[in-house]
């Protein structure tokens, strides 16, 4: 199980972490009211773009701040070790606990708690922790008696959990318990301003880190980091630039600030003739519809249903629009499959209207009778 426990850590400059955008000013002059109140904080926002280091602001600026930093990578918490890593157990509880071992929740008694990707826990997880998060008791494996933990809980997704909520992968009453505040942070590309300064902090860093003396990145080379869509946000930034201070080149990343950020209004616009504003539209249209319900089914990894739901619409309505789009389970531009087979198994609980327009097939019913 990943985990850190941590009491001392090196935190970047604030300027540095907040820079000029509107979004981080907002999210610093909130910090210090958040920071006090001893409450569960929930940080939302893509991967990569520092939603560790604002827990760990939090941790810093409260009342708690003498007391252990506990981090936990949800992600990579195997579910049968959930119970026994976390809240911890008795000697003799089972087969190989040979001595008593103090869960994580028990080290960050009189600190902080930081659930990363709280979002990738499974429902019976989910569970379990909310029993914690509503009395701040628990029992280790094997104890006759509860154990208390004052530790605060901060959590931080890169999903929506309101979309996973009615999906049903995410736990209602876990959300109000976790969202006491919330704080959401931008990608990289809603603050391209602030990266001259993001290239200056890391090429010290690094440059220290390495016992190196690269250059200053050129006037050139930081506009194309400054037009580029970083898919990786902050995280691929800083790879990109460890790589430079390595190497020494700006060609060693250059080649990868070519790749073009996806263009869903790319149309040719004829310079002489009419132009047809409404044929266009519609194409736009159409076309963002269409990245928008792939996205969606591959988050739901094509459970048709949950993407239904997700969206708003009726499950007939995804059929029609999936049959429109000419999207499939098995086509090459689908990045996450679960491991089953490319054919769509026979649904017994398709209107045959709908199989008719879409070519599912459907199983018979089968009837039961009280003999």
């Amino acid at each position: 199980m990943k985990h850190t426990v941590e009491r001392d850590f090196d935190i970047p400059p604030q300027s540095v972490i907040f820079g000029t955008s509107d979004a981080m000013k907002k999210v610093q002059h909130d910090l210090a009211m958040i920071a006090s109140a001893d409450v569960p904080v929930l940080i939302q926002g893509p991967s990569g773009t520092g939603k560790e280091i604002i827990a760990k602001l939090i941790h810093r600026g409260s009342s708690l701040s003498k007391g252990p930093y506990v981090k936990v990578n949800c992600p990579a918490i195997p579910d049968a070790l959930l119970e026994s890593e976390l809240f911890g157990y008795e000697k003799g509880a089972f087969t190989g606990a040979v001595t008593s071992k103090p869960g994580l929740i028990a080290l960050a008694d009189g600190g902080t708690l930081f659930l990363d990707e709280i979002g990738e826990l499974s429902m019976g997880l989910q569970s379990k922790l909310l029993q914690v998060l509503q009395d701040g008791k628990f029992s280790r494996i094997g104890a006759e008696e509860d154990t208390r933990s004052e530790a605060r809980v901060i959590c931080a997704t890169n999903r929506d959990l309101k979309r996973e909520i009615a999906a049903g992968t995410f736990r209602e009453d876990l959300f109000y318990r976790v969202n006491v505040v919330n704080i959401t942070l931008p990608s990289l590309r809603e603050r391209n301003a602030d990266i001259p300064e993001l290239v200056e902090y890391f090429l010290a860093h690094f440059n220290m880190m390495y016992n190196r003396r690269a250059l200053p990145i050129s006037a050139s080379l930081m506009r194309l980091l400054q037009a580029y869509h970083w898919p990786g946000n902050i995280r691929q930034l800083e790879n990109l630039i460890k790589r430079y201070v390595i190497l020494g080149t700006e060609a060693c990343i250059s080649s990868d600030l070519a790749d073009p950020a996806p263009n869903n209004f790319d149309f040719e616009i004829p310079m002489e003739g009419p132009v047809h504003l409404k044929k266009i539209t519609n194409q736009a249209v159409h076309r963002l519809e269409k990245e928008i319900i792939l996205k969606v089914l591959q988050a739901h990894h094509w459970n048709r249903r949950r993407a239904a739901e997700a969206l708003k619409i009726s499950y007939r309505a995804l059929l029609y629009k999936i049959r429109d789009a000419g999207l499939s389970p098995n086509r090459a531009n689908v990045k996450s499959m679960p491991a089953e087979s490319s054919v769509p198994a026979p649904r017994a609980d398709l209107d045959p209207d709908v199989a008719a327009e879409t070519g599912e097939q459907i199983l018979p019913i089968a009837k039961v009778s009280n003999a």
